[in-house]
Order: structure tokens, then sequence, then C-alpha cells
């Protein structure tokens, strides 16, 4: 059930960033949820095996790389997902900062355990 409830206001977190930014679409809340189921996927599955493939660069970048890797995150999930659109590699970048940052508000607001 605490899924459900994360997965609900993950969705509600794309709707609102879609909100925020010009270049990102989203078409409903049906396809908001989607994005955010997928997003958890896709976070599980493929995002780690990213991360390690791209240690060295990670390292040298002081971290910074894994702003990139977010953002190639997001437009999988845009490649995939219809009725979700990003204009961009800049747009993706952006929509990954304000979706974790709104995350964080809502997780916290919400009382819910982030650990």
């Amino acid at each position: 059930m605490n899924f459900l409830v994360k997965l609900f206001l993950s969705s509600l977190a794309v709707i609102l960033t879609s909100y925020l930014l010009p270049g990102v679409y989203v078409d409903s809340f049906l396809a908001a949820l989607i994005v955010a189921l997928f997003l958890s996927l896709l976070n599980v599955t493929i995002k780690p095996l990213l991360i390690i493939l791209t240690i060295p660069l990670t390292v040298f970048t002081l971290g910074l790389f894994l702003l990139v890797i977010n953002a190639l995150i997001i437009l999988i999930a845009d490649s995939f997902v219809s009725g979700f659109a990003v204009n961009g590699f800049w747009w993706a970048l952006l929509f990954s900062l304000i979706l974790s940052l709104i995350n964080s508000i809502i997780a916290e607001l919400s009382g819910s355990d982030q650990k």
C-alpha cells in the first residue's frame, strides 16, 4: 500500500513539474501515473547499471555526471510513454532536478519515510 501512495504522490509531482516547465508536456493524470511508474522501474533497473558503467566519469566530474544519468532516464521515459513529451536534454535535466525537489517537499509534508 505504501508503494501506491508514493506512486500517486510522485505522479502529482510529475503533473506539477510539467506545469512549471514549458518544455515538458503531460497529457493527463493517467499519463503522469504511467510516467511515475515507468521512472520508478527505470530507477530500479537501468539506473544502477548506468551508474556502475560510468563510475570513472562520475568520479572525474565529482558526481555531476549523475545528473546526466537522471536526464537520460527521463528521456528514455519520454520515448516509451505516450502522453509525455520532453523537448530535449536540457529540459529533461531541469525536469529531473525540479521533480526531485518537489518529491522531497511532498515526502517531507506527508511525513513519509524516504529511507
